[in-house]
Order: structure tokens, then sequence, then C-alpha cells
């Protein structure tokens, strides 16, 4: 003879007491990060052809997009090399003028926020 025990029953308030916590779930928004451009400045020292080897190197550009870019930089005083987040934009900054300070080179490279 096998009994089994029957369920209990929740009793759930018939009313709030006041003490109730509700919490509500809220869709968060982040922004975007700020990215920032690395522009590098011009020289009368650095030779074009290391210029365009840099751009090649540390920024993924071909031989045409390269030179084009180390033209303006010669022409304008400046160029733009890339838009990247700040770490990223840090970063090439930071091998650019390595690999200048190793060739003897002073070419300058800096990172600019972006509006």
């Amino acid at each position: 003879m096998a009994t089994t025990i029957p369920p209990k029953k929740v009793q759930l308030p018939d009313r709030d007491d006041g003490n109730s916590v509700v919490l509500e779930r809220r869709a968060q928004r982040t922004q975007p990060p700020q990215m920032f451009q690395v522009v590098m400045l011009n020289d009368d020292f650095t030779p074009m052809e290391f210029v365009v080897m840099v751009l090649q190197e540390f920024f993924s550009k071909d031989r045409e997009a390269a030179t084009q870019i180390m033209l303006k930089i010669h022409l304008d005083g400046k160029g733009v090399c890339g838009v990247y987040t700040k770490d990223v934009a840090a970063t090439k900054v930071d091998q650019v003028m390595s690999a200048a300070h190793k060739a003897g080179h002073p070419l300058q490279c800096v990172a600019e926020p972006l509006d």
C-alpha cells in the first residue's frame, strides 16, 4: 500500500506590504570608443622611401597608397596614416617612433583625437 503526500500549496500574499523590491531590466547603451587619427609630420631629413616603408609595414598600406600619403606629408606638412582606437593608435605611434629612432631619422608621429 503506497501512500503519497499531497503537495503543499504556496500561499501568495493578497496585497503588497511595502517591503517588496521590483527590479526592472533596462537596456544599456554603450558609447562607441573615441577614435584617434595617427598623423605623421614632415621633416627635411627623413628619406621619403623610409616613410613609404613605414606606412607599408605598420599601417598595411600598399605601395601606391603609401606613396600618396608620403606626398601629402611632404607637401602639406602632415598626413593621416590611419584612424584607430586610443590604444591601437598609441601602439602605432610607438612603433613608428621606435623604427625611426633605430634608423637614425627624426620622423615624428602623433595621435590626435577625432571630434
